[in-house]
């Protein structure tokens, strides 16, 4: 059974998402799905900030990544919506890169298939069905149903 979509009524509310991950303090890898517009990098910039983070956070479209040097730990986001190849994940060193306590941030993940670790969590981004403002947020993997929670119970998210 698929889980329903929670809204997002506004950029303010997507960012307010991303910064409720904070919250379980544990993934690793987190893919970040959706069109372009979709709202990933605002997502990523609402768990940065909450992360600590105070400076601009861009999308890494033309460097492919991003990293930030946080208090407890380091942040890696990478858009690899322009790789050509997967196997250029390998020049960027992310086999040496993975394990530690590094948090991934993987925007287009589908582009590194067969280079990347399994996720924690697949996070889904959309336009809204319904063609109002805002966005629909879906959730997968492992740690999908303990941050569906916090959303809800820190967010007030509902379906």
């Amino acid at each position: 059974m698929t889980e329903a979509a929670l809204v997002l009524a506004n950029q303010e509310r997507t960012e307010a998402a991303g910064a409720a991950l904070a919250a379980l303090g544990t993934p690793h890898i987190v893919f970040l799905e959706g069109d372009l517009g979709a709202g990933k990098t605002t997502w990523v910039r609402g768990l940065l900030h909450r992360l600590g983070h105070e400076g601009a956070v861009r999308s890494p479209t033309y460097t492919l990544v991003e990293p930030y040097a946080l208090a407890d730990r380091e942040v890696l986001h990478f858009d690899l919506y322009r790789l050509g190849d997967p196997e250029e994940l390998e020049y960027l060193g992310v086999r040496e890169a993975f394990g530690g306590n590094a948090l991934w941030l993987v925007e287009w993940p589908e582009r590194g298939a067969g280079w990347l670790p399994a996720p924690d969590l697949v996070v889904r981004l959309a336009h809204r069905a319904d063609g109002e403002d805002g966005r629909e947020l879906r959730l997968e993997g492992p740690l999908a149903a303990a941050y569906r929670q916090v959303l809800r119970d820190r967010e007030g998210l509902e379906q």
